[in-house]
Parts: C-alpha cells; structure tokens; sequence
C-alpha cells in the first residue's frame, strides 16, 4: 500500500472555524431555546454553564487528545490505545452514517422552504402543507410507496454540495467552506435576531425567554436537560472531534481550542434563543394567547410554527423566511460535512484508498441510501425513529461506554491529560479526571434509564410495535453489531501506515501499550 501523509489544517483558526462549524447544528437553532424555556427560563443558563464545564469541555477535550495523539480516525486510534476498544470507533462511524442519511433530508426541507417563504406557499394551513401537500406523508409506517420530487431535489443539491467540499480534502474543502459558512451564518442569523427584535411583542417572547425560576434549580430533571442539551450540542460522543483533531498539526493548543469552541457554540444557542422567542413573543401577542401556547421545539418550530409567523408579519415576511431557513441551511451543511467525514477518514485509515476514491465509494453509497429512503412518502416516519433511537442509544450509550472504558478498565485519562498540558496553554487539573470519571458517566447512565424506563413501558410515538422493532431496535442495535464486527477484521497494512505517521509525528508514546 502506498504510504499517504495525514492531512492537516492550514491554521489553527481554520480548525476552531470547523469545530464549530460541526457544533453549530439545527439543534442549537429549533432545541435549545425549547429546552431552556422549558427548564427554568434564565435559571437554566446556571446548570447549562455548569454542564458546559464539567461535562462539555471536559469531554470535547479527550476526543481532541485522542485524535491529536493518534493522528487517525477514531476506529484507528481506539485501536492503539486497545485492540477491544476499536469496535468503540466503528459503532460511532456506525451512528454518523445513520444520522448523516437522515440529516440531509431536514436540509433539503430547508432549502424548499426558502423558496416556499416568497409566496408563502403553505397558505393558511402550514401544518397540513408540511405533511400534506409538501412531504406527502403516507398514512402508517413502513415500506416504500412513492417518491417526493419536491424533497429528492433538494436532497440531491444538499449530497451534491458535501461530496465536493469533502473531495476537495481537509484545508481546500473543509476548512475553506466553514470560513465561509460560519460567517455567513453569523450574519444572517444576527440580520434575523435585529428584525426579530423589532416585531410587536418581541420583548413578551424575551420576558418569557430569560424570566428566571429559580425554584427549578432545586429540580434534577432541570439538570438532565442541561447535561443532556450540552452533549447533543458539541458533536460529542460520536468521533467527530477524534477525526478533526486527528488532522491539527504537532503543536495545537488543544484546551484553549475546546474553550473557544464551547463557548461559541454556547454563545450562538444563546443568540437563537433570543431570535426565537422574539418571533415566538410576536405571533403569541399578534394571536392574542401566550407565549407557552405557541412555543415548541424542533420540526414542528421549524416548519409549523416559523411559517405561521412569517405569514403574519406585516411586510418582509419573505426576507424574513429566507433568512431563518438558509441559517437552517447553512448550521445543517456544516454539521453534515463533519458527519461524513468521520467515515471516510475510517474508511480511508482501514483501506487506504485516496481521498477522492474514498468520497466516491463510501460518500456516495451514504448519498443513495438517503435518496432512496427519505424522498418518500414514509420518509418522515423513518427520520422520526432513526433520529429517536440512534441519539438515546447510539450517541449516549457509545459516550458511556468510551468514558467506562478509557476512564475505569484502561484507566487511560492521566495519560491524555499529560498530552493536553504538554501542548496547550491552559493545563488541566484533577477536575477535569473526576468530571470524566464520576460527573459524566453517572449522568449518561441517569439519562440512559430514564430513556429506557419510559421507552419499555410505552411505544414511541404510537408507532406500531413491528417498526419500532426494525427502525429502532433494529438500527440502534445493527450499529453495534457492526462495531463488533468491523473490530474483529484484521488490517495489517492500517496499523503499518499508522505507525509510520505516529513516529514521524514525534508523539510516540513512551513504554509503548
């Protein structure tokens, strides 16, 4: 096999542009403000710090040490660090697959909706226009009955739009995109959080917003929330942040990039929540109910709610869609981008194919696999449960099991500590081994059965209980199967390339495994 050279960030900012690029989802747009709204108001930004700081960071941090470390995707490096914990790595390459095959559907929803919002074509009925006329839902769940013209399209455009970004490698396709999209995310979303401000009633939405109950604070479930919103919301627990940093040079200064990254992130959930709820307060005061009559969180804020609003507005009701639904857009391309990456750089660690053959084979075949199953009518239906299962007992479970196996039975933690301090400017103390070892791993496993408990005594949704079983179960369940399996293939010529890179990278660990 002939030797390839890890590719690298051209700068350090160029890097930071794509971490929270991949951070910045839609999750920070139609989530957040939901689940502080509905914690606590201004209250919840406490436990949201305290989680960004004793579970965010912290783990953000060990997915850059081991990448940075390693210099490999992350099957690669959970390999050198133990043979077993290799299946770890294909279990999360396993859940960016799966969530990269449905995410691009919410994109391409986004991108029809932007052209939607000049004619503000849902009329007077955007609940029925958006399962009816635009997704043509089918009326059960299951098998394949048709396709959507008016999805496959745009979806197309979306997987067209990343394959090229990815193909182009790490510093002329994935960094160049991200220092083009953050800032223009930036920019729109601050022209709409201005116009938002502006509105009738916006301060009610804010007031209702940032209103503290303090009397929440004293309620563990408040708590959940935050660590739960924090873990969803850095691109954490699935080998994205391995991948990225696998590709920063020697000396990067992984704490200071983690801070910057997190409170970024943090930064611009906080800023949707103040765009959000201005246009929440607007269509509460423009209705004559309340706020909490008319706030919700994800596909029904986005495609139900926001179209409601825009048809209300009294003039620019169109820029105003086009500007919500490219920030979608735009925070949707950026995340994709990162998911697929973790792929073909695991792909391209096991077989050492070029990076263009890699985007082809491994790109393209995630590509067709979401062209064939969300353009239909029953596409909402497998996006509802995919996105269900795979972030409860994919994302979560596989975080849980990292943090047990590196943290307790290998007890590996000192060890990436000592890396960080050696490279980066803030050091880490004993706060940082205790958060990953006792704070974070006893809160996923509160979330994990709590998730359970709840999802054994009753089916999801109302969904029959044969698709729960193979669009759920079967899903969460085949992408640890796959782990295991992918793990007990052997691949000599990997750990050869790896070896090479790791020596003349000048991080060889002393004492060896």
């Amino acid at each position: 096999m002939a030797r390839q050279t890890r590719e690298q960030w051209g700068t350090r900012a160029g890097f930071l542009m794509a971490a929270i690029g991949s951070a910045v989802g839609l999750g920070n747009i139609w989530r957040f403000p939901y689940i502080a709204y509905e914690n606590g108001g201004g209250a919840f930004l406490v436990p949201y710090l305290v989680a960004l700081l004793t579970a965010g960071i912290p783990l953000l941090l060990l997915e850059y040490a081991i990448g940075h470390r390693y210099r490999s995707s992350a099957p690669l490096a959970y390999r050198r660090i133990a043979r077993p914990a290799e299946a770890i790595g294909w279990w999360q390459v396993a859940i960016c697959f799966v969530i990269a095959i449905y995410y691009s559907a919410i994109i391409s929803w986004a991108i029809a909706y932007m052209g939607f919002s000049v004619t503000e074509a849902w009329g007077q009925d955007p609940d029925g226009f958006f399962s009816g006329d635009y997704l043509q839902v089918a009326d059960a769940p299951g098998g394949i009955t048709g396709y959507v013209p008016g999805v496959f399209w745009p979806q197309l455009a979306v997987w067209a739009v990343v394959l090229v970004v990815l193909a182009l490698g790490v510093r002329r396709g994935i960094e160049m995109a991200n220092r083009i999209f953050i800032p223009l995310l930036v920019v729109l979303f601050l022209v709409l959080v201005v116009q938002a401000l502006t509105l009738d009633g916006a301060a009610t939405g804010l007031n209702a917003f940032f209103t503290p109950q303090w009397d929440r604070m004293l309620d563990g479930e408040v708590w959940i929330a935050a660590y739960g919103q924090i873990f969803f919301s850095l691109s954490i627990g699935f080998g994205i942040m391995v991948t990225y940093a696998s590709y920063l040079k020697r000396r990067a200064d992984l704490s200071g990039s983690a801070m910057v990254a997190g409170f970024a992130n943090s930064s611009f959930e906080l800023l949707a929540g103040i765009g959000v709820f201005a246009a929440l307060g607007f269509m509460a005061t423009a209705g004559g109910t309340a706020v909490n009559e008319v706030a919700t969180a994800g596909i029904g804020l986005a495609f139900v709610a926001f179209p409601q609003i825009i048809s209300t507005l009294p003039f620019g009701g169109a820029v105003f869609g086009v500007l919500f639904f490219a920030c979608l857009v735009v925070a949707g391309l950026t995340s994709l981008i990162s998911i697929v990456e973790v792929i073909i750089s695991a792909v391209r660690d096991r077989t050492g194919l070029g990076r263009i053959q890699s985007v082809a084979l491994v790109g393209g075949t995630v590509a067709v696999v979401s062209l064939l199953l969300f353009p239909t009518h029953e596409g909402l239906y497998y996006l509802d449960v995919f996105d269900h299962f795979i972030n409860q007992y994919g994302i979560v479970l596989a975080a849980l099991v990292m943090l047990i196996v590196f943290g307790w039975a290998l007890r590996r933690l000192s060890f990436f500590q000592g890396h960080i301090n050696a490279v980066s400017s803030i050091r880490l103390g004993l706060w940082w081994t205790i958060t990953l070892t006792v704070v974070t791993p006893v809160l996923l496993g509160f979330m994990m059965w709590d998730s359970l408990r709840v999802e054994l005594t009753s089916a999801y949704e109302g969904y029959p209980e044969g698709f729960l079983l193979t669009a759920g179960w079967g899903v969460a369940i085949g992408a640890i199967v796959f782990g295991v399996v992918m793990s007990l293939i052997p691949w000599r010529r990997a750990d050869q390339q790896a070896a090479h890179d790791h020596e003349h990278s000048g991080l060889e660990e002393e004492g060896g495994r």
